[in-house]
């Protein structure tokens, strides 16, 4: 089985229960969903939701091909194998001894980090970004003390042709 990476885009009606008929394909399949983002888009008739999950291909593109029969599904893309922006945020609460308060502060700076909140012992940072610079900004951090993290969930548009 190849285990690999997708992200889905579905474009939907913003009514009750879709999410629940679009997350019930999944896991009436076996799949887990790693992470999932909704919001309305410009018309607030619509929403986005971005799904990423970890599969087969055959199964994901059998699951992409019952999103689109689903009455309230608009639009589904899977962006596997094609070019799209990807962004995630993420808070985190990092321990921050007096010791440790220059480099929080000086990986904060190199990966465009803001502090959103200053506290005693404690330093919230929020930082967006793919998921290679969050897990490199986590890594970093790790070492002097995470308290709490928060993540979105990715979401992505396809990217336009040059």
């Amino acid at each position: 089985m190849n285990d690999e990476r997708h992200v889905i885009s579905v474009l939907v009606d913003n009514k009750p229960g879709v999410l629940s008929r679009i997350s019930g394909l999944f896991s009436g399949r076996g799949y887990n969903i790693d992470s999932l983002c909704v919001a309305e888009t410009l018309d607030n008739q619509l929403s986005r939701i971005t799904i990423t999950t970890h599969g087969d291909a055959g199964i994901v593109e059998q699951i992409t091909k019952q999103l689109h029969k689903l009455i309230n599904v608009v639009k589904v893309h899977d962006f596997t194998g094609t070019k799209f922006i990807q962004r995630e945020t993420a808070l985190i609460k990092v321990t921050a001894k007096p010791e440790f308060r220059a480099e929080i502060l000086r990986i904060a700076d190199i990966f465009n980090c803001r502090v959103v909140n200053v506290g005693k012992n404690v330093y919230t940072l929020e930082v967006t970004g793919d998921d290679d610079k969050l897990v490199s900004v986590i890594s970093l951090l790790k070492p002097m003390g995470i308290k709490e993290i928060a993540r979105t969930g990715a979401i992505a548009l396809g990217r336009d042709p040059k």
